[in-house]
């Protein structure tokens, strides 16, 4: 028997070792969304990575809609709890660019994340872990539940109009913009060309700092000694 042969037993065999896991299927089901998006998430397509059949997942899953618990599950514990030892503001505004950093990895995960009836321990400790800065930095129940409200929607809709951007950094901003640019009538749009003169096309913009920017007003616009009666 030739030396590869008896190489690719070997490896064979030692796959055939890993054992297959609950853990394993929604990580690999993770990777599969991150590569080709949730609408081609079946149970074929993440069993084939792992080198079983579709039928063997079901060992460890349920189905469909337990893999999706997963995965949601396993973005939530992606995103950095707000840390204890800071302010209210400081804490929230951590754990906000982390679950941005996070969507960003997995832009699927946008529709799902708050989608799910049955919630996993990471998402439900995420959420705790959010009220609980809030409510420590002395905003009432009401108050704590419309911060969470109004900083997620910004949080969400800033990334899917980030993800849905024809550029990914500054060289292609520029790229895109110049054209974009270039292409207008003159004097036809005075005010995109503005824009796109005077800021989105001057050195060190970072289309980025959009989300700094409107996170600081909407922490600023918070108050925990508010009520909710507004």
């Amino acid at each position: 028997m030739p030396e590869g042969g008896r190489g690719s037993r070997g490896r064979g065999r030692t796959s055939a070792r890993t054992p297959l896991s609950r853990e394993r299927v929604i990580r690999t089901a993770v990777a599969v969304a991150d590569e080709k998006g949730s609408a081609a998430l079946t149970m074929r397509a993440i069993a084939e990575p792992l080198g079983v059949e579709a039928m063997s997942l079901y060992h460890h899953v349920a189905g469909r809609e337990d893999i999706l618990d997963g995965m949601v599950d396993a973005v939530f514990g992606e995103i950095d709890l707000p840390p204890r030892d800071t302010d209210w503001k400081s804490a929230t505004r951590h754990r906000a660019v982390s679950a941005r950093d996070a969507l960003r990895r997995h832009p699927w995960a946008i529709g799902l994340m708050d989608s799910r009836s049955q919630p996993g321990p990471a998402t439900l400790r995420h959420h705790d872990a959010v009220i609980g800065a809030l409510r420590a930095g002395g905003f009432s129940v009401p108050m704590a539940a419309h911060a969470v409200s109004l900083i997620d929607s910004y949080l969400y809709g800033f990334v899917l109009q980030e993800l849905s951007l024809p550029f990914k950094g500054a060289a292609e901003l520029d790229e895109v913009a110049g054209a974009i640019l270039r292409d207008l009538p003159a004097d036809a749009y005075p005010h995109l060309t503005e824009l796109a003169t005077e800021l989105v096309l001057t050195p060190g913009y970072d289309y980025a700092d959009e989300f700094a920017f409107g996170l600081t007003l909407i922490l600023d616009a918070l108050h925990p000694d508010e009520t909710a009666d507004a």
